[in-house]
């Protein structure tokens, strides 16, 4: 996973992404868990998780330009890798190990490993997270790259009582097709492909 992340990331020759590449090979990014207690939550499932939403965006992509050939005026491959592998960059360096208990199938009770969230190092949201440690990190972002990444979680990042994000987030939707390719892809990868209760 490791080597194709790199590989894809590489292949864009975007501004800043060797900088982006050195800080995620430095970081927990391929061992870190995608989530502590939902999709991915196990060793290396952030990357995974990456990947899947990557190759199911290119999947969408792919038969919606088939179906609307000017898709491709405004969305391109590169984008796609650089939303879809860098959208959850919030998440690197928060996950950590620890032990838990819990009652068993004969109501004993059990150790077991699991991850906790650590937010003291940034604590700062989850999608205006990631695009700011990528502009950290001099990676040249494009807007709707901006705009996918910063808005990928949906609703579900919305301040509670906020009327200014909901219309920035409705404006984003219509403005920009990759933010709907990543939203997507990362619902179904999470709900989905990474789904192991059925």
């Amino acid at each position: 996973m490791k080597q194709k992340i790199i590989q894809l990331l590489r292949s864009t020759n975007r501004e800043g992404m060797e900088n982006v590449i050195r800080w995620l090979e430095q970081s927990d990014f391929f061992t870190a868990p995608a989530s502590t207690n939902f999709h991915g939550n196990y060793e290396g499932g952030l990357a995974e998780h990456s990947l899947n939403v990557y190759q199911t965006a290119l999947d969408i992509y792919n038969v919606m330009k088939q179906r609307k050939p000017s898709l491709a005026e405004h969305v391109s491959p590169e984008n796609i890798i650089i939303a879809a592998l860098l959208h959850d960059a919030c998440k690197v360096n928060i996950y950590k190990k620890t032990t838990k208990y819990r009652k068993d199938k004969f109501d004993q009770w059990e150790t077991y490993e699991t991850y906790t969230v650590d937010y003291n190092e940034f604590p700062l949201g989850h999608g205006e997270k990631s695009v700011i440690r990528l502009l950290q990190l001099s990676l040249a972002l494009t807007d709707d790259e901006i705009i996918a990444i910063r808005w990928h979680m949906n609703a579900w990042d919305l301040p509670f009582q906020s009327p200014e994000m909901k219309s920035n987030i409705n404006v984003a939707r219509n403005k920009c097709p990759l933010l709907c390719l990543i939203q997507t892809a990362d619902g179904i990868a999470s709900a989905i492909l990474e789904n192991d209760t059925w």
